[in-house]
């Protein structure tokens, strides 16, 4: 005979919830790659938030290095061009993030 199961108490099934949401919520983090957050609130996060920053910055130079081999790419015509204007500006504000985020990682040291 299949067991009925015992109804919880609305605690109970709370408590349950959130102990799954935050089981979830830490193997996503732990599947980011991200380090923890001290296990008090109070404590700042800075290792964990050092290492978003370092990611962050990987990613902008990623970008900025794939924008400039696409300027690098196109014809002379297109370098001299409005389009290429634009799109100058556009790898310079990228690279800017990428220096910003350079420096906040020193601050942070």
């Amino acid at each position: 005979m299949p067991q009925t199961r015992q109804p919880r108490s609305n605690a109970e099934r709370q408590a349950a919830f959130r102990r799954r949401r935050m089981e979830a919520h830490t193997a996503l983090e732990a599947a980011k790659g991200l380090a923890p957050l001290p296990p008090i609130a109070t404590i700042p996060g800075w290792r964990r938030w050092r290492q978003v920053i370092e990611q962050v910055e990987k990613a902008l130079r990623e970008v900025h290095e794939q924008m400039q081999s696409y300027y690098d790419e196109r014809s002379e015509d297109w370098q001299s061009s409005d389009k290429a204007e634009e799109f100058t500006a556009k790898t310079e504000s990228v690279e800017s993030l990428a220096e910003h985020a350079a420096e906040c990682l020193a601050e942070l040291d």
